[in-house]
């Protein structure tokens, strides 16, 4: 725990040192701070891994809604394993924890994500509580992000269906307007011929 803590610092301290503005870099680095200062937030430093599945976004296909679901999941996981380690971090040394192993942990996530809660196993501490109220709002978001995307698929695929009905009824509107206008034409063209005829009957 040490070393990685040191490994942190280090990061942190060369980061600071190649940058040329330090000021500007220090002002919008605060997090890293916070992780080398606050060891509970050390597991959050995996977040990092967001701006990685960011730059994988475009393999996931030009459609934007592809793109969605790739991220929605790739966060889920990142979102379970942080929430894992973090609690795990948390708990296991705490008076009266039953959060003590990686398994146990990555199961209370798991289950917490979801929104499920058997209630098996609960965090003793207050920040453990922070963390679950954290995994909690994530997964309902996450929920509504899969919930939304569906219902905008579902409204797309309806209105694209409601374009097609409309251009074909147009054609169909278009095919009788022209039908009628020659009709009304042959009708003109009998109606001279007829005037014409009892002009030369007379």
């Amino acid at each position: 725990i040490t070393v990685t803590w040191l490994t942190f610092v280090a990061d942190y301290v060369v980061n600071l040192i190649l940058v040329d503005r330090r000021w500007t870099w220090f002002r919008r680095h605060l997090f890293d701070l916070a992780v080398i200062v606050l060891p509970a937030l050390r597991p959050l430093r995996l977040l990092r891994l967001v701006t990685l599945v960011r730059a994988l976004q475009g393999l996931a296909g030009a459609v934007f809604r592809g793109r969605i679901v790739a991220y929605v999941a790739a966060t889920t996981v990142l979102l379970v394993f942080v929430a894992s380690l973090a609690i795990l971090d948390t708990e296991r040394s705490a008076p009266g924890a039953l959060i003590t192993t990686f398994g146990e942990a990555l199961w209370w996530a798991f289950v917490t994500i979801t929104t499920v809660g058997y209630g098996d196993l609960y965090p003793v501490t207050s920040t453990g509580r922070f963390i679950a109220a954290a995994v909690m709002i994530g997964g309902i978001a996450l929920i509504g992000v899969v919930t939304a995307t569906l219902a905008s698929w579902i409204v797309e695929n309806v209105a694209r269906r409601d374009v097609a009905s409309q251009a074909a009824t147009r054609r169909e509107v278009a095919e009788l307007a022209d039908e009628i206008r020659k009709l009304r034409h042959e009708l003109t063209r009998m109606d001279e011929a007829n005037v014409r005829k009892d002009s030369e009957a007379r």
